[in-house]
């Protein structure tokens, strides 16, 4: 099955550092498991899971001062 037919989104997590972390996903649940297989224990324990924001990929210039 082709990945095509599965939409993908962008999210922006809050992190405790005041930062945001960029994922993609189907979902933001999936963006998360994503996230947790690039990332380590100590970096995903900044991310608050549910304080996130979906966006669109054209406004990704918008938030790339604030990723941490």
């Amino acid at each position: 099955m082709s990945s095509f037919s599965n939409p993908h989104y962008m999210y922006l997590f809050e992190m405790t550092n005041g930062k945001q972390k960029l994922a993609y996903g189907q979902s933001p649940e999936d963006a998360l498991e994503i996230l947790r297989i690039r990332l380590s224990a100590e970096e995903m324990a900044q991310i608050i899971p549910d304080r996130y924001k979906k966006i669109n990929q054209r406004k990704l210039q918008q938030f790339v001062d604030n990723l941490g």
